[in-house]
């Protein structure tokens, strides 16, 4: 009997893959990870494609606390904020079980690191997902998304993106997977600053020559302090993945605007200020002028909404 898939982190993407993994006939429990303590459920999660052509499931809602081992793929999708907290958790219930970080940013795996959970893998995501109302979301994909081993072997990446793949929600192994992060990592800087800043939807780099110049400017400097890690990213290829997803996810609101708009806390600090932080690190700081500054009118921004 194939093992399940736990999917930690009932928001638009992680409910977007239950339905898909469901409706593949995988057996998939989605748990909150937010909050704990409440009653087992079903809800029925409508997904609108990008065709506008919509797909059904019913999925089983639970928490962690209802599982005293987690025996299966450990798929993270909640907040990364949560993950130094979730680590805490999740050590005496994985045990060997391998855990998917399957969340955007830099620096997200070392609380598990530091936990010294025994398999870490990171996916880097190339669809968006954005809930409509309760019950219904707008999912859109963008490319498969890559699994790479953080700590864990090639063969188990393989074998969990054969168990997550499905038609819609596509996901391939990654021997090289670092520097897919970090290329990611740039461009949802650009998204998560630009875009709630200018209060505008993902299609914005495609529409606007502006905004695509100041986006080239903030590639420039993420990549430099990328290089300086030992990672070196082709400029150009991160502006046609922005282009690219720019595209695909045209009228689709970014994660961190929606966050300000619901009154959220914000992932900006593995984004931008993450790769500040490391800058400063190295005494780099003036390379990423215009990251930091994205990034902190971010965090304002956020505080002012959330003290509102």
């Amino acid at each position: 009997m194939t093992k399940p898939i736990y999917i930690l982190g009932a928001g638009a993407i992680g409910k977007a893959l239950a339905v898909f993994l469901t409706l593949d006939h995988k057996p998939v429990v989605l748990l909150r990870s937010s909050i704990d303590n409440v009653a087992r459920s079903r809800e029925t999660i409508q997904v609108i494609r990008s065709d506008n052509t919509t797909l059904d499931a019913t999925v089983d809602i639970s928490t962690l606390s209802d599982f005293q081992e987690l025996d299966g793929i450990v798929v993270l999708t909640n907040k990364s904020y949560g993950n130094e907290k979730l680590a805490q958790i999740l050590t005496a219930k994985i045990g060997h079980s391998p855990l998917v970080i399957l969340q955007n940013g830099l620096g997200i795996e070392q609380p598990f690191l530091d936990a010294n959970f025994s398999a870490v893998y990171r996916c880097v995501l190339f669809a968006t997902s954005q809930v409509i109302s309760p019950g219904k979301l707008r999912f859109k994909p963008v490319s498969e998304s890559p699994i790479g081993a953080v700590k864990g072997s090639d063969e188990v990446a393989e074998e969990i993106a054969a168990q997550l793949n499905t038609s819609i929600f596509p996901f391939k192994a990654e021997r090289a997977i670092q520097p897919i992060i970090w290329k990611k990592a740039i461009v949802n800087s650009v998204f998560n600053s630009i875009c709630p800043l200018l209060d505008v939807d993902n299609g914005v780099f495609q529409r606007d020559d502006r905004a695509l110049s100041m986006a080239k400017r903030v590639i420039n400097e993420c990549a430099t302090i990328a290089a300086e890690t030992g990672v070196y990213v082709n400029t150009d290829e991160v502006v046609a993945s922005l282009l690219a997803i720019s595209s695909a996810s045209d009228g689709q609101l970014i994660s961190t605007l929606q966050d300000i708009n619901n009154n959220r806390r914000t992932e900006i600090d593995t984004l931008n200020l993450e790769i500040v932080r490391l800058a400063a690190s190295m005494n780099k700081e003036y390379v990423v002028t215009e990251t930091k500054l994205l990034g902190d009118l971010i965090s304002l921004k956020s505080a002012l909404r959330l003290r509102a």
